[in-house]
């Protein structure tokens, strides 16, 4: 096993966890942070969200995650958590942090 593997499966972990908690926290869910699955669809079934939600996530990633998304990202390609949490990822580690 590859040495920094547990540290990114503990990274990610958190990252999943911190986005389910900006998630119901921001955008005022009935939900628990940890009665979301990070696979489940966002938009639509699942969690329900709406456009007008789309706009509030993509303000709220930004500021919990200190990074600047472009005009270019497309929150609706971002269909779960899981996604999300790759796409903070790349941005991340392409030194796209405010």
């Amino acid at each position: 096993m590859n040495v920094a593997t547990p540290s990114y499966i503990e990274k990610r972990r958190k990252m999943v966890e911190k986005l389910c908690e900006v998630i119901v926290k921001d955008l005022v869910l009935d939900w628990a942070p940890g009665e979301i699955d990070p696979d489940a669809p966002l938009f639509g079934t699942g969690l329900q969200l709406d456009s007008i939600d789309a706009v509030e996530l993509v303000v709220c990633i930004e500021r919990a995650f200190e990074i600047k998304l472009s005009s270019s990202f497309n929150v609706y390609g971002m269909r779960t958590i899981n996604k999300m949490a790759d796409a903070i990822t790349d941005v991340t580690e392409a030194g796209y942090a405010k």
